[in-house]
């Protein structure tokens, strides 16, 4: 075993157990690198100690430290942790689950400031339910097109179930033919065949 001088010493404050520093720095950038939050001392045989990251402010980056910090408040935050929809922020939140949370459905991210449903946690959706917002597609989710969606049921437009375009009947029965080729009732948007232009589900 190598003596190791008194100015490159690292002692874990909570057991007393010393170590190089360099090797702590290592074992704890290890840690991290594994999103271990509680850095248990470096003794195999140690049970109690860990290493608090204070102690590691002047053999670690600052970046090791500000990840250490975010995953310490993550363990901390359990099972109530969210994060911002929006993906360029994803900042953690902390849902609330109090009885009366379920009243409150607009909330507003405190790192980007942007609005977010607090009941399915997904970018607001306002007019839109949530059920209905999560069967979206991805590239139907943006604000124009929740636009088109309300002006759509306003108008009594309906969507082709293949193609997903708009169409609007002007005059006769409710078959329709997409100019994708898709034959539908434009009530209910089900398959019909071209043939009896009957719609099963309507019985029209």
């Amino acid at each position: 075993m190598e003596t190791v001088p008194g100015t490159l010493k690292f002692s874990v404050g909570s057991c007393g157990h010393a170590f190089c520093s360099g090797c702590v720095a290592q074992y704890v950038a290890a840690k991290l690198g594994e999103n271990v939050a509680r850095v248990k001392c470096p003794d195999p045989g140690c049970k109690e100690g860990a290493v608090e990251p204070e102690s590691c402010m002047g053999i670690i980056s600052s970046d090791l430290l500000d990840k250490w910090g975010f995953l310490l408040c993550e363990s901390l935050l359990g099972a109530k942790r969210v994060y911002c929809p929006y993906k360029e922020c994803s900042a953690p939140l902390l849902a609330d689950g109090e009885a009366g949370a379920a009243a409150i459905v607009e909330a507003e991210c405190p790192h980007c400031h942007r609005l977010f449903c607090a009941r399915c946690v997904a970018p607001w959706h306002a007019g839109v339910g949530c059920r209905e917002f999560q069967e979206l597609g991805q590239d139907e989710r943006g604000r124009e097109d929740l636009l088109l969606r309300r002006l759509a049921g306003r108008q009594r437009w309906q969507r082709c179930p293949k193609c997903r375009m708009y169409v609007e009947k002007s005059e006769g029965c409710n078959y329709i033919k997409c100019r994708c080729g898709s034959s539908f009732c434009y009530r209910c948007a089900s398959k019909v065949s071209a043939l009896t232009h009957y719609c099963n589900k309507c019985k029209r």
